[in-house]
């Protein structure tokens, strides 16, 4: 099964794991499951950090080295990711959340989170 996993999910998985979940951490270390990662999470990685959010002190362009160099799988977001947003329920404002929801329910992978709000989407997600 391919996972994609939202950018705490992810931010977690480099640097905290041990504030991922036992169900976070089941997932992620199955064989069985493939890893990806959004643009879209580097982007607000990217944007976040330059604002100096405390929660976002990551250099992108390492994790984004680290994660390809751990056979993690990119996932770019493309026009049909963006226009699907506007098909969404107005349940989360985050332009980032909405945009990795979008990408799980036009690709057809499952979105990995930890939060609330993005589980209450319809579509394949997974809260952990």
């Amino acid at each position: 099964m391919k996972l994609l996993l939202d950018t705490h999910i992810l931010l977690w998985a480099a640097n905290e794991p041990d504030r991922l979940s036992a169900k976070a951490l089941a997932l992620l270390n199955d064989p069985a499951h493939e890893l990806l990662f959004s643009a879209a999470s580097l982007w607000e990685i990217a944007i976040k950090n330059g604002l100096g959010r405390e929660d976002f002190k990551v250099d992108a362009r390492l994790l984004r080295r680290g994660l390809l160099d751990n056979d993690y799988a990119e996932l770019p977001i493309v026009s049909a990711h963006a226009v699907f947003v506007e098909s969404l329920p107005p349940i989360h404002k985050d332009p980032f959340d909405r945009i990795l929801v979008a990408q799980a329910t036009v690709e057809g992978i499952t979105l990995v989170t930890s939060d609330s709000l993005v589980a209450q989407y319809p579509g394949p997600i997974q809260f952990v």
